[in-house]
């Protein structure tokens, strides 16, 4: 190679394009990181139902680190999510030292027992709110089953008047509302849909004109249901097993 003068040249001349090339580069790390771009505004564009200023201010204030080129956005991002009413959180550089946020809040559907809520896409998330919600129990990880049969049960029911207030399902998916009026109604596991419209339909007609209030009604009977007014005498019979 070293008899080669072509080759040497061009070997020359890449060692000093990569040495101008490193040069440059380690000239815009050190320009970045001056303290000559800072982020100055960081503004929250998006409308703030839950979410308060101050909420805001304390993870600007925590988290934003760095200036405008070298602030890391994915981990600013995750700072303002771990907010309690915070889903989803976009941010953005804004030339020449804004930062935008955009928050999507939680939309409360439910209260998720005692401790939680649910929100309308079926996600149980921590927060404070003190506003009437129907309240759904069930399992773990049941949410977003519980949030789309809720939406057919609370349709369903408006066209007789009536609200769920509470919904519950077992572990082994039987299906329970209370209504806004305290009655208790079973569905069961199987035929809910069914089950659902039967009661819908038959109800102008038959609980509607009972004189005395009822408490409780079973669905899970193959041709019809058992409807209980609390201080009458019971006959029980039994539903099949496994409805």
């Amino acid at each position: 190679m070293w008899d080669k003068p072509d080759v040497l040249n061009r070997l020359s001349d890449l060692l000093v394009v990569l040495a101008l090339l490193g040069l440059l580069y380690g000239g815009a790390v050190w320009i970045v990181r001056l303290p000559v771009f800072p982020i100055t505004v960081v503004r929250v564009v998006s409308p703030m139902t839950h979410v308060t200023p101050e909420q805001v201010e304390s993870i600007v204030r925590r988290e934003v680190r760095g200036n405008f080129f070298t602030l890391q956005l994915a981990s600013t991002r995750t700072a303002f999510e771990k907010l309690p009413w915070v889903r989803r959180a976009d941010v953005r550089r804004q030339w020449p030292g804004a930062l935008e946020v955009v928050l999507t809040e939680h939309v409360p559907l439910a209260r998720w027992g005692k401790s939680a809520l649910v929100n309308v896409h079926g996600e149980v998330f921590e927060a404070a709110f003190d506003g009437a919600l129907p309240v759904f129990n069930g399992p773990e990880g049941a949410a977003k089953e519980m949030t789309i049969q809720y939406e057919l049960f609370r349709r369903s029911l408006a066209v007789i008047g009536k609200t769920p207030g509470e919904l519950n399902v077992s572990p082994r998916r039987a299906w329970q509302i209370r209504l806004d009026d305290g009655m208790t109604v079973d569905f069961g596991r199987e035929h809910v849909e069914e089950r659902l419209s039967r009661f819908v339909t038959t109800y102008p007609r038959t609980i509607a004109r009972m004189t005395k209030p009822v408490d409780r009604v079973d669905l899970r009977y193959a041709n019809g249901f058992a409807a209980r007014v609390p201080g009458l005498p019971v006959t029980e019979t039994k539903p099949k097993r496994g409805v």
